[in-house]
């Protein structure tokens, strides 16, 4: 099916939503958006009324599915990537953790293989790589493995760019740390430098920004938390307006009302959804692997045996749905926050990240409780729900 129509669908555009409007899909890309009925002959899919957003782009997401992007595997970036279709993701970065040089080289390796092949009709796209650490603080590791921390030099990441095909587009780091400034004022107009895992102070963070640095790695969770009189990396995140903020909405990572403040003071072109999602997403109850350190999966919480939360299990239509609840906030608005702010970050806004003439044809269909009916990649229709 090269040619046909998703009809009576509430569609979400850059400029307006259509209560009631179609979209004429060709050769996998959007060659038409109409309001109303269509009134054609081209094959139709009716949507019922549903919600009709772009596909999600998630910037930072280690695995699912029982696969995780360190396990170095062809197969199982092939099934991580068919499976989060089901999720309504249809582009991510695929996200490294802090491990050995040697097994670091392997996993982008592997993923620049992957990518080579990578079927963009029936599974999620990956688009480039996220380099969460080693380059980070001991201080603050999270669920990063200490034994494997180092400092950044321009050299050491200039290799890893070199063997990674120049694919590594976020680099999470400590701004703070021996290195980090060189680095920094080196590369950032090729890296998207990503502040976390850090004990930077407020000034350091902002003086990090004035050299280069853009966004904010989970914000809340492995960073300097806000006191009244020394704001640290929250408040700085809260404040500058150079910077942008992702954030894991399961409620679990941060208080809904944590969540609700982050929104209100970066709005939605400056927060950025993501899962941060390790192996176990999609899998039942029990223990997992993650980055060589084993993790306790039990409900919605995944920790390490020090009780040190381990990523998520999160799905971005989950997450998307948390968000409308603990921001109040319309789809309307929130739309952007899965999708077009993480394309724009990542340069790939003129085709995708948006439902617009010309741009793929990656869109997700939801319920009014987001879950996900149908994913569109590149045109090629998956359905998950009635």
């Amino acid at each position: 099916m090269s040619k046909y129509v998703i009809a009576n669908g509430r569609i979400y555009t850059e400029n307006e939503t259509i209560a009631q409007g179609y979209i004429i899909i060709d050769n996998g890309k959007i060659a038409q958006i109409g309001t109303g009925e269509y009134q054609g002959e081209l094959t139709t899919i009716d949507l019922k009324g549903q919600h009709v957003l772009p596909g999600f782009i998630d910037i930072h997401m280690h695995g699912g599915y029982g696969e995780d992007a360190m396990d170095a595997s062809f197969e199982g970036l092939k099934h991580l990537s068919e499976s989060l279709l089901s999720e309504g993701t249809t582009s991510f970065l695929a996200t490294t953790m802090t491990q050995s040089d040697e097994n670091i080289i392997k996993a982008l390796k592997n993923i620049v293989n992957y990518q080579g092949q990578q079927d963009n009709l029936n599974a999620a796209s990956i688009v480039g790589i996220h380099l969460e650490g080693p380059f980070i603080s001991e201080h603050k590791v999270g669920a990063q493995n200490p034994a494997y921390v180092q400092r950044p030099s321009v050299a050491k990441i200039q290799q890893f760019q070199e063997i990674a095909n120049d694919q590594i587009k976020v680099m999470t780091f400590a701004p703070e740390v021996e290195g980090a400034r060189e680095t920094l004022a080196a590369l950032h107009n090729q890296i998207n430098f990503s502040i976390g895992h850090t004990v930077a102070t407020f000034d350091e963070v902002n003086e990090a920004v004035a050299h280069g640095a853009k966004h904010v790695t989970h914000l809340y969770n492995a960073g300097t938390a806000f006191e009244h009189r020394n704001p640290g990396l929250s408040g700085a995140a809260w404040v500058n307006d150079k910077l942008s903020t992702e954030s894991i909405v399961d409620g679990i990572h941060s208080h809904p009302a944590s969540i609700k403040i982050a929104y209100k003071q970066k709005g939605n072109k400056r927060f950025f959804l993501i899962t941060d999602a390790m192996r176990a997403k999609g899998m039942p109850d029990g223990e997992y692997d993650l980055g060589g350190q084993n993790v306790k999966v039990k409900g919605s919480e995944a920790r390490l045996a020090s009780g040190a939360l381990a990523g998520s299990i999160l799905k971005m239509n989950e997450g998307l749905k948390n968000l409308i609840k603990f921001t109040g906030a319309s789809l309307d608005d929130l739309w952007r926050v899965t999708s077009l702010n993480q394309a724009i970050a990542l340069n790939i806004e003129d085709n995708k990240g948006s439902i617009a003439v010309g741009k793929d044809a990656d869109i997700v269909v939801v319920d009014d409780d987001m879950q996900v009916l149908t994913t569109i990649k590149s045109g090629e229709v998956h359905n998950f729900g009635s």
